[in-house]
């Protein structure tokens, strides 16, 4: 097998790890109405079941960022995947409300393995000029995963109950590890205390992490907002129909993922032909943000139609931006720092997960209409084009054994 067979073997598999973790983590959504008449619980109970996902997943990516450069990202991320699908296929077996809070924690910590190990096993191993397509790629399997896991998720429930889906699902996600084993590495994966690697200090002090990680949240801030409240806001605020509105939403996704891996292949096109990664980088996120906020205001503002193609717009820009989410860090922090950065950066970037549907929903509920949650928004979006544009330096490698 040669080297480019091997380091598209790995993209592969850790694109369909973000793949099956984002299809796992919504499951007890879906499950939600079934779970809740079987189990007698309140909304209340269920609203905590879908935030103790972050308890583990947040606090935990740091760690296991540092985790994978000490130990390895191969064996660290196949630990999280075991751990996940475990605590999927147990939650077939939960007797109650304090049982499935604990399997949702032990969720969000396996979880919380995928980007820092994948980040840096990508680090590794792809050279800057293919970084796009590789980070393409993996946004277009965690993109994918929701609406997967929802249709597949759905209709299996419906037909069989929760309990055996989830067994079915944590059985098939255990399944990954098998081919895991025989994943060529590429790169070096070689422990981060033998490659001189830079402290965590060191790493906390790079004012391009706090640009990262502001970016983050507020790319993070307007994915979670449209996830959380696009469905209801399009039937009970534009007035479709159901169905009308999961073939809205349907290509509004769609549109997503393609925008990830189509910008993920021109920035490599444009770095292999001499573009600097600093412009082309900085220039896309400064499009997807500046751009995210007439798409937000033109969404809820303008007609049927021409909200629909705001909405549009929106899905193919933020998505062209996703590669550079993950490729940024893994341009600057290199190999040896990649897993710690990305921990901190996903950590801070998915708090956006904890605040958005809750501050959207109290918005809603004090005004009655969306216009001012769709307003937030927007001007969240412009706090992205701050810390990618102003705040970040320029795109290039550290030389960690200079820094102070």
């Amino acid at each position: 097998m040669t080297d480019r067979r091997q380091v598209n073997r790995l993209i592969a598999m850790v694109t369909l790890a973000t793949f099956i973790n984002y299809f796992d983590r919504g499951n007890l959504s879906t499950a939600a109405p079934l779970v809740q008449s079987e189990l007698g619980l309140s909304a209340g109970q269920l609203g905590l079941l879908f935030t103790a996902f972050y308890w583990g997943y947040l606090p935990c990516m740091p760690a296991t960022g540092a985790l994978a450069e000490r130990f390895g990202a191969r064996r660290v991320l196949g630990a999280g995947v075991a751990l996940w699908s475990l605590a999927t296929l147990a939650t077939g077996f939960a007797s109650g409300f304090a049982s499935l809070l604990l399997l949702r924690i032990l969720l969000g910590l396996g979880e919380s393995v995928t980007f820092p190990s994948a980040s840096k096993l990508i680090a590794a191993a792809v050279p800057i000029e293919r970084l796009g397509v590789a980070n393409g790629v993996l946004a277009f399997g965690y993109l994918l995963g929701p609406a997967v896991g929802t249709f597949v998720g759905g209709h299996t429930m419906a037909n069989f109950g929760w309990r055996p889906a989830f067994i079915a699902f944590g059985l098939l996600s255990l399944l990954w590890l098998w081919p895991w084993r025989s994943t060529p590495i590429t790169g070096s994966q070689v422990p981060a205390q033998a490659m001189a690697a830079p402290s965590f200090a060191q790493v906390l002090r790079q004012r391009a992490l706090w640009g990262c990680c502001l970016g983050h949240f507020s790319a993070n801030y307007c994915y979670y907002f449209i996830m959380a409240w696009l469905p209801f806001f399009m039937v009970k605020s534009r007035g479709y129909s159901m169905s009308a509105m999961s073939d809205i939403v349907s290509w509004a996704y769609l549109l997503n993922a393609a925008g990830a891996l189509a910008m993920g292949w021109a920035s490599d096109r444009w770095i292999r032909r001499g573009g600097s990664t600093t412009v082309i980088y900085k220039s896309t996120m400064a499009v997807a943000h500046l751009g995210g906020i007439a798409c937000m205001l033109g969404v809820v503002l303008l007609p049927q139609t021409g909200s629909i193609a705001a909405l549009f717009v929106f899905e193919l820009i933020s998505g062209a931006s996703y590669p550079g989410i993950y490729a940024i860090p893994q341009i600057i922090a290199g190999p040896e720092a990649t897993g710690r950065w990305v921990g901190v950066q996903n950590t801070i970037g998915n708090t956006a997960g904890l605040v958005a549907p809750w501050i959207t929903g109290l918005l809603v509920d004090r005004t009655g209409h969306f216009e001012l949650a769709f307003t937030l928004s927007a001007a969240v979006s412009l706090l992205g084009f701050v810390g990618w544009v102003m705040v970040l330096p320029a795109i290039r490698p550290l030389k960690w054994s200079s820094v102070a």
